[in-house]
């Protein structure tokens, strides 16, 4: 399945002790950056929710913010104005000999100045469920960004399949023009340097001049390997994504960061198609390189978001 790195998952889960609830944020990235935002209340359950986000994703730059309510039952009383203008005077006079003394959480106001602890065993449960409940939708998400990305690499794909075809279709007519010229320009310089030498030259020993000067041109402009790596690339493209209409498609797409795959393959591609480029001996092949090379590239931009 290929999967974007860009998506957003979300998750509110309702408990008896109270709720909880997760924001998953994520974009491109070349390896798994993980920003885990969450309480200190629920510090605890730090290191299970990063495993849990490394099951689901391998890739991407990716932001998890969690928040949490206690339920109305278990909260703390209100504040006490008295007590809250005694605070505040202690306090003060704290200050006046040790300037630095920081100000107490609206937390340890509402406790009494005391900060209750989650208990763990309840509350980690509750992490990991939300958490999970975000990830599903998060990579569901992730999965439809995916699939949108891979038609769109396929009919670009298909574009250049169509080019590749007509420059192996005008290459023969490529090389008889040539062969037209080559004939045309060795009369012209025979006649221009002796009106009469032309005469002197048998056809034989002409057609085998003429031939022998197109078959270097044929060297200099075969694109053969070109075409044929070009079209090896396009079948791997389609079984990286994982395409229903490839032609025989045996085995199953592979396993591991596609994306990355992906990068190198256009690589290649990209590589094919500067070659063609040197190899023109016309402008419709010299613009049938551009084309490759601009439909190309948008692929390799499109692939920056597959993990």
């Amino acid at each position: 399945m290929i999967r974007s790195m860009t998506a957003f998952g979300a998750a509110r889960l309702e408990s008896e002790p109270g709720a909880i609830g997760i924001e998953i944020r994520s974009v491109n990235n070349r390896y798994l950056d993980l920003n885990l935002r969450l309480p200190d209340d629920l510090r605890f359950a730090e290191s299970r929710l990063r495993e849990l986000v490394g099951r689901y994703a391998q890739r991407g730059k990716i932001e998890v913010r969690v928040s949490y309510a206690m339920a109305a039952g278990d909260a703390p009383r209100s504040i006490d104005p008295d007590a809250l203008r005694a605070l505040a005077a202690q306090l003060h006079a704290a200050r006046a000999l040790i300037p630095d003394v920081p100000a107490p959480t609206l937390a340890e106001l509402l406790g009494g100045g005391e900060r209750t602890a989650l208990d763990a065993e309840t509350w980690l449960p509750l992490c990991e469920r939300a958490m999970t409940q975000a990830l599903d939708e998060f990579t569901a998400a992730r999965a439809r960004e995916g699939g949108r990305l891979a038609d769109a690499m396929l009919q670009t794909a298909r574009e250049i399949a169509v080019i590749v075809e007509q420059v192996e279709a005008d290459l023969p007519a490529l090389i008889d023009s040539q062969q037209a010229r080559v004939a045309q320009r060795l009369r012209e310089a025979l006649e221009a340097a002796s009106p009469e030498g032309f005469a002197q030259i048998g056809g034989a020993e002409l057609s085998a001049r003429i031939a022998q000067e197109a078959g270097l041109f044929g060297l200099r402009v075969d694109v053969a390997e070109e075409i044929a790596r070009l079209r090896s690339h396009l079948a791997e493209l389609q079984h990286i994504l994982g395409d229903p209409g490839a032609a025989g498609k045996r085995q199953p797409p592979p396993k591991g960061s596609r994306g990355k795959r992906l990068d190198f393959l256009f690589q290649e591609m990209n590589r094919e198609a500067n070659t063609l480029g040197s190899k023109s001996a016309a402008l419709s092949v010299t613009q049938a390189a551009i084309d490759l090379k601009l439909l190309i590239e948008q692929m390799r931009e499109q692939a920056q978001n597959i993990e």
